[in-house]
C-alpha cells in the first residue's frame, strides 16, 4: 500500500496581501490552513505536515489536530526553503504538496492526482487549462534531488520540467488560481 505525506506550504509573509496567508479564514470562519490540511487528509495522506514561518506561533493555533507543525528556519528566503523543510521531514512513498492560499481547491483535484498508481518515482503536477499549479506529487526518490535545486520562490518548477513531470489536467474541476489579494 502506498503511503503519502501531505505538505501544506504556509510559511510566507504574504507581502502582496499585506499579511501572512496562514492566518486567513474563509468567509465562514474556517482557517485556510485547516482547508488545505483537510484536503490532503481527504485525498488519503496518512501524515500531513504544515510548514509555517511568518507568524508561526499564531498560525500554529489554526493547524488542525492530527497535523504536524514544522517551522521552516529559513522561510523568509522563499517558498523553496519551505518546500525543502517539508521534504526533509516527509516519509512514505510520495509527498502531495499544496499551498495554503488555494482555499477553494476541491478535493477532486487531489483525488485526480492520485488516480494512477503512485510509486517512489512518481512526478505529477496539476495543470489548469495547461497552466501549472498545485497540488504537486513527488515520489521519495526525487526528494533529495528536488531539495538540492530549490532557490528563492521558484519551488520545484525547474526540476519538474527537467525530469519529465506528468501533467494532470484539472481545468474542468477548478481554475487553479491562488489568492494574492482580497
Amino acid at each position: 500500500m502506498t503511503t503519502l505525506t501531505g505538505i501544506v506550504l504556509a510559511a510566507g509573509k504574504g507581502s502582496r496581501l499585506g499579511r501572512p496567508k496562514a492566518l486567513l479564514r474563509t468567509a465562514e470562519g474556517e482557517p485556510w490552513i485547516a482547508r488545505a490540511a483537510g484536503l490532503l487528509h481527504a485525498a488519503g495522506c496518512t501524515r500531513v505536515l504544515v510548514v509555517l514561518g511568518a507568524a508561526a506561533e499564531e498560525a500554529g493555533g489554526l493547524v488542525p489536530v492530527g497535523c504536524e507543525i514544522l517551522v521552516a528556519e529559513n522561510w523568509a528566503d522563499g517558498m523553496g526553503e519551505s518546500l525543502r523543510a517539508g521534504l526533509d521531514a516527509a516519509s512514505g512513498d510520495a509527498a502531495l504538496i499544496t499551498l495554503v492560499d488555494i482555499p477553494d481547491l476541491p478535493v477532486a483535484v487531489a483525488e485526480r492526482m492520485l488516480e494512477q498508481p503512485v510509486t517512489s518515482h512518481t512526478l505529477r503536477q496539476a495543470v489548469f487549462d495547461g497552466r501549472p499549479g498545485h497540488p504537486v506529487l513527488i515520489g521519495n526518490t526525487h526528494w533529495d534531488a528536488v531539495a538540492s535545486t530549490l532557490v528563492g520562490d521558484r519551488g520545484a518548477r525547474d526540476y519538474l520540467a527537467a525530469n519529465g513531470v506528468r501533467e494532470v489536467e484539472c481545468g474542468d474541476l477548478f481554475d487553479g488560481h491562488d489568492i494574492d489579494r482580497l
